[in-house]
């Protein structure tokens, strides 16, 4: 049975993706995954108040491309949401990203004014230029600018979020987030954004509806990985895949405190940045997701850590000189392997947004069935 039936390892969307394009080409697909519900890190559910809840944190879809977008919109229609968070900047919410929209509200308007006028006549209107970009120009307004983004929003929420100390945090890197020269208030200028109508899970749940395939839960791969598949597709983490044999690639992870809260609403938009207060770095509410309505709200408060095997999931993968040494070690033994593919955020170790996941799984298996 195994020789005819293909392993997907992994029940997220990358495997998703791979499971329903075999399955729609006629062959049969198993999907084990050793967590409890289908849908990865996209996994959402709504509560007893009737709110869905995005379990592993926000997720907001937005993609440029054409292919992504009409593949996933089989699966789903789509709230059309633009993120509009904010950013708490000496204890105000203001818009983020950092634009001229943000400018007016920090600021008096005699000197917003005047910071508009130099942005638009040095740089254009519509343009983003990034705050080192600005620091590194004479005008001692613009200098200002940039010195005040980088140390009001950037600094120390890379700070928290990284586990860095502030003399390792090179400016010349976080400074290269931009400053909007613009109104636009939308986080992502992407063609396509927007969540699926009845949550991700139920997008990924039709995915994997088709007679081809199987899906199993709360499985573990080890006992599946010795017998011998017609293919096998792992999303999980590389390094598992090989027992850690040179050793463990770093992650950062996150743990969440879910409130409910007897209000309405507890924030005026769906993500609000801490980066200077307290020890966590944002609040999600997630009623906004969808519009939906309840007599109560739901927050979910993001703490970053240390990613512990076994004790959290691994979100942001570490990136350096030294670990993408350690990644292509793993990566040249599992390019010595017959018909066993790695691929999704774990098993390339690169951090994917949703659109890139699932472009990266679509070309892949359009190279395979080719």
């Amino acid at each position: 049975m195994e020789k005819e039936t293909n392993l997907i390892v992994g029940a997220g969307l990358s495997g998703a993706v791979a499971a329903n394009i075999l399955a729609e080409n006629g062959e049969k697909v198993l999907v084990i995954d050793r967590k409890d519900h289908i849908a990865g890190n996209v996994y959402d559910y709504k509560d007893e108040n009737n709110i869905h809840i995005h379990k592993y944190g926000p997720h907001i879809f937005h993609t440029r491309i054409k292919e992504v977008w009409d593949y996933l919109s089989k699966f789903t229609q789509w709230n059309y949401f633009f993120l509009k968070p904010n950013v708490i900047i000496e204890g105000k919410p203001v818009s983020l990203p950092f634009s001229l929209a943000t400018i007016y509200e920090l600021f008096s308007p005699a000197m917003a004014e005047r910071l508009e006028n130099k942005l638009v006549e040095k740089y254009g209107y519509n343009v983003k230029v990034s705050i080192l970009e600005l620091k590194n120009n004479d005008d001692k307004d613009l200098k200002f600018l940039a010195e005040y983004v980088y140390e009001n929003v950037f600094k120390n929420y890379t700070m928290k979020q990284w586990d860095a100390k502030p003399e390792d945090i090179d400016f010349s890197i976080t400074a290269r987030v931009p400053v909007q020269i613009n109104h636009d208030m939308r986080y992502f200028d992407d063609k396509y954004q927007g969540i699926p109508l009845r949550g991700y899970t139920a997008m990924v749940k039709k995915m994997f509806d088709h007679r081809n395939i199987e899906v199993k839960l709360k499985t573990e791969a080890s006992e599946y990985l010795k017998k011998d598949w017609k293919r096998v597709f792992y999303t999980g983490a590389i390094d598992e895949y090989f027992n850690y044999k040179y050793g463990e690639l770093p992650y950062r992870s996150l743990r969440f405190d879910v409130q409910t809260r007897d209000v309405e609403y507890y924030q005026r938009t769906v993500v609000t940045n801490y980066p200077n207060n307290y020890d966590f770095t944002r609040i999600t509410e997630h009623k906004y997701f969808l519009n939906e309505k309840s007599d109560k709200t739901v927050i979910s408060i993001e703490y970053p850590q240390k990613f512990v095997n076994g004790q959290n999931e691994r979100y942001y993968p570490i990136v350096g000189t030294e670990n993408e040494a350690l990644y292509k070690k793993y990566l040249a033994d599992a390019e010595k392997l017959d018909n066993v593919y790695f691929f999704g955020r774990l098993g390339d170790y690169k951090y994917y947004n949703m659109d890139l996941a699932v472009d990266r799984a679509l070309k892949l298996m359009k190279n395979i069935l080719k």
